[in-house]
Formats: C-alpha cells, sequence, structure tokens
C-alpha cells in the first residue's frame, strides 16, 4: 500500500498518545473534485483536514501524522465520547456529495479504504462499533458518507458492524412501542443527539442517519418495522 505525503497546516500541534485514538470516521470530500477538496485542506483560512485522502483512483494521500489531531469530525458525539476529533483518525474520500452530484464510490477507493482501516484497526486496536461514518457521530448536520457507502461491504472484511438477519417474529413487534424501543437501540448503538423518553422534531436526523448506514434504500425518516427490526439485531448483537 503506497501512501503519498501532503500535509495540512491544520491540525493540534500537542501529540497524542496511541491509546487515545479509538475512532475511525470516513467522509465524503463534498467537493466539486480532488483538486479543490485538497485545496480546502490545505487552507489556513478554513481551518479544516484530514489524516488521510483517497481519490477515485484509490491514491492515498497522508495529510496529518497519526499522532496529531486533525480537524475534521468537528462537534460530534458517539457513545461517551464528545468532540472526536481527539480520538479518531479522519479518512476523506472523493466524492462530489449530496450537494453537487452524489457519486457511487469506486472499487479503487473502497479497497484501498478496506487495506488502510485494516491495517489502522490493528494498530489502534479500534473496535468495529467504533468505525464510523460522518453522519453516525454529527447526524443533526452531516450527511456523509451518505447512502451509497458499501458499509455491508466492510462487515465482510471485519470492519464496522451490520446485522446478520431480518428474520423476526412479528408477534413480538408492537407499532405502540415501536418508538421508544429504537431509540433505546439507537442509545446501546452508540447514537446520541436525542432524548431518551421525549420525541422531537429533529428526531428525523438521527432516523435518517441510521437508514443511511443499514437501510439504504428506504431514507425515509420513518421508523417503520423493517427500521425498527435492524436497530434490535444491532443493539443485540444480532440476537432475536
Amino acid at each position: 500500500m503506497i501512501i503519498k505525503n501532503q500535509f495540512s497546516p491544520n491540525y493540534s500541534k500537542k501529540q497524542r498518545k496511541k491509546k487515545n485514538i479509538r475512532f475511525i470516521i470516513i467522509h465524503y470530500t463534498g467537493m466539486q473534485s480532488k483538486i479543490v477538496s485538497i485545496k480546502r485542506l490545505l487552507s489556513l483560512k478554513h481551518k479544516v483536514s484530514c489524516h488521510f485522502l483517497i481519490d477515485r483512483k484509490g491514491e492515498i494521500l497522508r495529510m496529518v501524522k497519526e499522532n496529531r489531531v486533525a480537524w475534521h469530525a468537528g462537534k460530534s458525539k458517539w457513545k461517551n465520547f464528545n468532540n472526536l476529533n481527539k480520538n479518531s483518525i479522519g479518512i476523506e474520500l472523493v466524492n462530489k456529495g449530496h450537494q453537487l452530484g452524489y457519486e457511487k464510490f469506486t472499487n479503487y477507493q473502497i479497497n484501498a479504504l478496506i487495506k488502510l482501516c485494516l491495517k489502522l484497526k490493528k494498530k489502534y486496536k479500534i473496535e468495529n462499533s467504533n468505525i464510523l461514518g460522518h453522519s453516525d457521530i454529527a447526524p443533526m448536520r452531516k450527511q456523509d458518507p451518505g447512502e451509497k457507502f458499501p458499509w455491508k461491504r466492510l462487515k465482510r472484511k471485519k470492519l464496522g458492524i451490520w446485522y446478520n438477519s431480518l428474520k423476526v417474529n412479528s408477534r413480538e413487534i408492537n407499532n405502540k412501542k415501536i418508538t421508544k424501543l429504537f431509540f433505546r437501540n439507537l442509545y446501546k448503538i452508540g447514537y446520541r443527539y436525542f432524548h431518551l423518553n421525549k420525541r422531537s422534531k429533529k428526531d428525523i436526523y438521527i432516523i435518517k442517519a441510521f437508514q443511511r448506514r443499514f437501510l439504504q434504500s428506504r431514507v425515509t425518516g420513518l421508523i417503520d418495522k423493517k427500521t425498527y427490526i435492524i436497530s434490535h439485531l444491532l443493539a443485540n448483537k444480532n440476537k432475536i
């Protein structure tokens, strides 16, 4: 695996300990091209960066050293962690994103990403439940890497989480309880930015973030039975 260097000035100067690196966060660039994306990530004005960028040909660019904090996650939460920059490695995939013409990720990109993530997972002993998308940790404001990102393919390489089956006894599901149970499941999985016992109009962003990852053909923001069942399987480690 060949990794080229083009270092960004946008990072926290204090070194971090290896044990503090607990997450891999996957993004898309959401910009018109690789050139424009790199320009932004190098810009002192914009103050954003990542550890690695992977272009559509599968070429990997290191932009911040792993022992430094890159500025990629922003305001974010997962499990008991807040503001995940300090505990994560950020990987950007070149893709125009939802605003400019969202593209399917290339095989070259995903193959390179898998090799890189396997290396990082082993090096930092990162749990599968901590390999995440930007929308998982910042669902109120982010959609990336989006519903075209192949999470199931990553799981086949033992990266991230996925569910094993959709078989469930329908008698166990009470429609009146689905919403409450769904958010309990999401909390167990690691999602935040919602109240366990009080619903909000903003909950739709959480539901869509979950669907973008686990029910990509149905990003409706509605908790139907299939959405609930998937949350149940994930929260209970695929057991019914």
